[in-house]
């Protein structure tokens, strides 16, 4: 009597560990994105691109998607517009989702971005929209000692990071009419660097 006793208390409390310990199935898949395209001139805001971009996200995330979005964060940013991409480029979406943007943490604040992860207790899945250089940074943080770079001459690309963030994985976010280095083309430096591609297929067309 007293085994069966110990043994079904030693199940219990097993049971209840288990069930008390995270896994990919009880917590949310973390997904981080670049924000939309910026102006030639370097002003605060968005391109054109930029905000065709932030509506296509309306699709992207949408509650229509298999995303599950049910937070969002941006960094912050200040009362001159300065660092604000990432906000104006989730802005729409989280308009359609009802959600209310969470832009408490600084762009360099990898521990701010972490405990909010970690404190997160709602439904659904986190989307993080921030600056490009400093997204290795938040996957390290998360998780992730290896986590990918994200090149200067490239938008659009979904990171997901499942539950224990310690892998990323990447996809694109498919926007109609928008080229994943659309940046390239809107700068003056871009130009030289679709001319000099242009002239190299050229070149590879000849010789082959």
């Amino acid at each position: 009597m007293k085994f069966t006793a110990l043994y079904t208390l030693t199940a219990a409390a097993f049971g209840a560990l288990v069930a008390a310990t995270p896994t990919s199935s009880t917590m949310p898949t973390v997904y981080l994105i670049r924000h939309g395209e910026k102006p030639s001139n370097g002003s605060v805001g968005l391109s054109a691109t930029g905000v065709q971009r932030s509506q296509c996200l309306r699709t992207v995330f949408g509650n229509s998607s298999q995303y599950n979005i049910n937070y969002i964060m941006a960094q912050q940013y200040d009362s001159a517009g300065n660092q604000d991409r990432p906000y104006l480029t989730v802005q729409p979406l989280a308009a359609d989702l009802g959600l209310t943007i969470d832009h408490s943490c600084a762009r360099d604040d990898s521990s701010c971005v972490k405990n909010a992860v970690s404190n997160y207790k709602g439904s659904g899945n986190i989307l993080i929209c921030w600056e490009h250089t400093a997204l290795s940074n938040l996957a390290k943080a998360l998780g992730d000692n290896n986590a990918p770079s994200y090149s200067d001459n490239l938008y659009g690309q979904i990171w997901t990071d499942l539950y224990p963030y310690t892998t990323i994985t990447l996809s694109d976010e498919n926007c109609p009419r928008l080229s994943n280095q659309a940046n390239i083309i809107e700068s003056p430096r871009g130009h030289i660097l679709v001319l000099l591609a242009f002239l190299s297929s050229i070149i590879l067309m000849q010789v082959v």
